[in-house]
């Protein structure tokens, strides 16, 4: 098999960028991506675009990825346009590593970029309204919604602001984990907390105040249980990655010493199943595959970025994961494993919730983070001794969870 590395990542900082266009903020990521790969443009054979809101928001249907690439300086190669909710970025990390196994190219290039602050409010969260199937919207929300049954929100803890409803499918997700295995809010809380207190040694986040647990619970509402601290914002923002195979790696003058190995790079659709059947959800099923491919187990991870659009996604992606046993996952947050210094540090960059989410540069982002960490450069975040991580990104709801999921494991070079 060939191996496929990382040879160079590059993001800007993610958040409210009103004097930038998305293609800036593109430009700027290539550009750093490129840097730290040691590579010129010319070296680049193949480049997988990403955006989910640049046809709705800026109105650049049909030839996103070839325009972002050409303004980027990447021309004359194959370009793909890739879309797939809030894991387009990692879907098209997976399709350029598959190009480089297949053999179509020995370097290549995943970028995701999003301009999702725009002056028209309306638009700007009409955007979410298409991450699941339009033709079944009411059908969707009962489904849903049903999730959080039997637990109703006290008098006061919903917002009067406009807000999305993927907050209320997460909600509902809060209070199914409640119901079922005693979750409190507190305990929610404490992952914001701790992602709030990891962003604060993060340059590139958009958030870096800390936050105790006790400000988190305090502030004003979204949903409840959800606060305003525990869901991630409206970000711009844009991230790529250099991916190649071992004869392109020696074309990248001094990136071999710095290169991260991707042993797995899995994308999966959900499938009908109960609820109640976890071991059927689609995190699960491409954590078992990504872990298979790579050889190794969730024992192995040293450090986890994992789909944080609030709180509880956390909560859920890490017990998908296979780092906590099912259920385990609030408990374990509250006594601080998944802080940094504890067993299993998770979302060291700050996660969705204080990094940002620009939706398509959202996955990428992840997989900054991960090998800035796996090569050490992490600074006051540095996981000690990273050496195996794991990587988790969900987009869109289908049925009772994601209509996608891609999971990655990396290994230190």
């Amino acid at each position: 098999m060939t191996q496929v590395y990382i040879a160079g990542v590059g993001m800007t900082p993610f958040g409210r960028h009103l004097d930038k266009s998305i293609h800036d903020l593109s430009s700027q990521a290539v550009a750093l991506a490129l840097r730290d790969a040691g590579a010129t443009s010319a070296v680049i054979e193949a480049v997988f675009f990403s955006s989910a809101t640049n046809g709705a928001l800026q109105g650049q249907h049909s030839i996103p990825g070839p325009i972002a690439a050409r303004r980027a300086g990447l021309s004359g190669v194959p370009v793909f346009s890739v879309e797939n909710a809030c894991a387009s970025g990692s879907s098209a990390f997976n399709l350029a590593v598959q190009a480089i196994k297949a053999g179509a190219a020995d370097v290549a290039l995943a970028l995701g970029a999003e301009k999702m602050n725009v002056a028209d409010k309306a638009r700007m969260f009409a955007v979410f309204d298409s991450g699941w199937d339009v033709e079944t919207v009411e059908a969707n929300k009962a489904t849903l919604l049903a999730l959080g049954a039997g637990m109703e929100p006290p008098p006061g803890t919903v917002s009067d602001k406009p807000y999305s409803v993927f907050m209320d499918v997460y909600a509902a997700f809060c209070r199914q984990h409640m119901q079922r295995y005693g979750t409190t809010q507190r305990q929610i809380a404490a992952v914001a907390a701790k992602n709030h207190q990891h962003s604060v040694h993060n340059p590139l986040a958009q958030f870096r105040d800390p936050m105790s647990i006790e400000q988190v619970m305090a502030a004003p509402p979204i949903t409840w249980p959800l606060t305003l601290p525990m869901c991630s914002p409206i970000s711009d923002g844009a991230a790529a990655v250099v991916v190649c195979s071992e004869a392109g790696l020696r074309r990248l003058e001094g990136a071999s010493r710095r290169a991260v190995k991707v042993l797995a790079s899995v994308v999966l659709t959900g499938i009908e199943h109960h609820p109640d059947d976890r071991e059927s959800g689609i995190g699960y099923r491409a954590a078992l595959r990504a872990y298979d491919r790579a050889g190794v187990g969730p024992d192995a991870v040293d450090v986890a970025e994992v789909h944080d659009a609030t709180a509880m996604g956390e909560l859920l992606n890490v017990e998908a994961l296979g780092l906590i046993p099912f259920g385990m996952a609030g408990s374990a947050a509250e006594r601080g494993e998944f802080t940094l210094g504890g067993r299993v540090p998770v979302n060291t960059s700050g996660g969705l919730e204080s990094k940002g989410h620009p939706i398509a540069a959202t996955g990428l982002g992840q997989i900054h983070e991960l090998v800035t960490q796996l090569r050490g450069e992490a600074g006051a975040r540095q996981v000690e001794g990273a050496r195996i991580a794991a990587h988790e990104n969900g987009g869109g709801l289908l049925g009772i969870e994601e209509a996608v999921v891609a999971v990655n494991v990396f290994e230190k070079g």
